[in-house]
């Protein structure tokens, strides 16, 4: 006798309901009265992020994503009052408003006229009109937040980022990214430097800064000794800061991730503050910094042998580089060489033999790479990712075909590559990330 799925405790078919897709999740609900109380259950709808257009009213939208206990929504469209959101859904744990152009400061004022104790996270990437007046609102009412998105949010300044340390001391995640007005003088109110700062923001745990320009050394001079709970910095296309202020870095022992793409003044020396100081970084991208050459991969191997993951896209590092850094880089799982036109079959043939736990490598560009050294690198027992975007085959290799997983690799990255080129058109987009 055959059991059908309707037969089935409620708890069970909303068991299989929660591994079904957002979209099939809705559908199920369609089907009879049994399955939609099955898949109204919160466990199916456990960590489910609602994506919302909001053009017209609709009374029963709240109630039923209260009903599935749906407590994350991105707004993917805006043109009704913020407040109907947060009236709607006063246990919000997650706000997500990237991209709505359209939100200003007397619309998220409106929205937020008291204390939302349960918003956690918080994301304002890209909305261009948002200013000062909007985080003094969020500093008073969100004290809870321990997520905030300000990418792209290119009118926020440092009186800003003193609310920000005022109010919020649970910040966990900040993201400043392309902010322009931010300078030292804002990154010492996040870190406690400034008596009307108070405590600060010192649990933080994740920052980015990236194209910060008017960040200096002081800036990292202030991360080092008030944030020192950061695990994550990212410091790409800063063009302020130096070789000096990478000892004031040297020493944050919580940090294992660090990026300084694009930062045109970090050399050779920045790389040697790092490795000789207390650092147990997991991850480092100093990819396009010019002055980077094979004496920072000699550092690396002496200070910054525990990395897992080193990107070095476009630096001026050569075969006698990696000869002076596979040997101790026993943890390496991803490394980025593209556009390290100075490498060659020789130095494919080292990482082979010395970086065995290796599971991605970017080859992207390297034009000298043959046949030869390209079969060495798929010998490699872990290797599940291989970027050979731009690569060419020279007279040497024209002889042969690269086996199966070779050519498969090379296909998809050289397609991924060239979708990524013609809409942007930029190289250092273009490049691998």
């Amino acid at each position: 006798m055959e059991t059908h799925i309707s037969c089935l405790f409620p708890e069970i078919m909303a068991m299989i309901f929660s591994y079904l897709d957002v979209r099939d999740k809705g559908r199920v609900a369609q089907v009879c009265i049994a399955w939609r109380d099955a898949s109204y259950h919160k466990s199916v709808w456990r960590g489910v992020e609602a994506k919302l257009h909001l053009r017209r009213a609709n009374p029963s939208l709240f109630p039923s994503l209260q009903a599935r206990g749906i407590r994350r929504v991105q707004i993917l469209s805006l043109r009704r009052s913020l407040s109907y959101v947060i009236q709607g859904m006063p246990n919000i744990e997650s706000l997500n408003l990237s991209g709505c152009y359209n939100l200003t400061d007397n619309g998220l004022g409106h929205a937020f006229v008291q204390e939302i104790p349960s918003l956690r996270v918080l994301n304002l990437s890209l909305c261009k009109q948002i200013t000062d007046s909007s985080l003094g609102r969020i500093a008073q009412y969100l004290k809870n937040l321990e997520v905030l998105e300000l990418g792209g949010c290119s009118n926020i300044t440092n009186t800003g980022l003193l609310l920000i340390a005022w109010g919020l001391h649970r910040l966990k995640s900040l993201n400043l990214r392309s902010c322009r007005h931010v300078s030292d003088v804002g990154i010492g109110h996040l870190a406690g430097m400034t008596r009307s700062a108070a405590e600060g923001c010192l649990n933080l745990e994740y920052l980015t800064l990236q194209d910060c320009q008017k960040l200096t050394d002081l800036s990292l001079k202030h991360i080092s000794k008030g944030l020192t709970k950061l695990r994550v910095l990212n410091l790409s296309f800063c063009g302020g800061i130096s070789d000096a202020g990478m000892i004031h870095l040297s020493h944050m022992t919580s940090l294992w991730s660090l990026n300084l793409r694009s930062c045109d003044n970090i050399s050779d020396t920045g790389t040697m503050h790092l490795a000789m100081g207390t650092l147990r970084l997991s991850g480092l991208d100093v990819s396009f910094c010019d002055k980077i050459g094979d004496q920072t991969l000699a550092y690396i191997a002496q200070g910054l042998y525990q990395l897992k993951s080193l990107s070095l896209c476009s630096c001026h590092i050569s075969d006698d580089g990696i000869n002076r850094m596979v040997r101790q880089m026993h943890e390496l799982r991803t490394l980025n060489i593209g556009q390290c036109v100075r490498i060659t079959d020789k130095g494919l043939e080292l990482i082979a033999d010395h970086l065995t736990q290796l599971a991605g490598i970017d080859l992207y560009g390297c034009t000298k790479i043959t046949k030869r050294g390209l079969e060495r690198i798929t010998q490699l027992p872990c290797l599940k990712v291989l970027n050979l975007g731009l690569w060419q085959m020279t007279e040497r290799a024209r002889g042969g075909v690269l086996d199966g997983r070779l050519n498969f690799f090379s296909y998809l990255k050289k397609e991924r590559e060239r979708a990524v080129s013609l809409l942007c058109g930029c190289v250092r987009c273009a490049s691998p990330m």
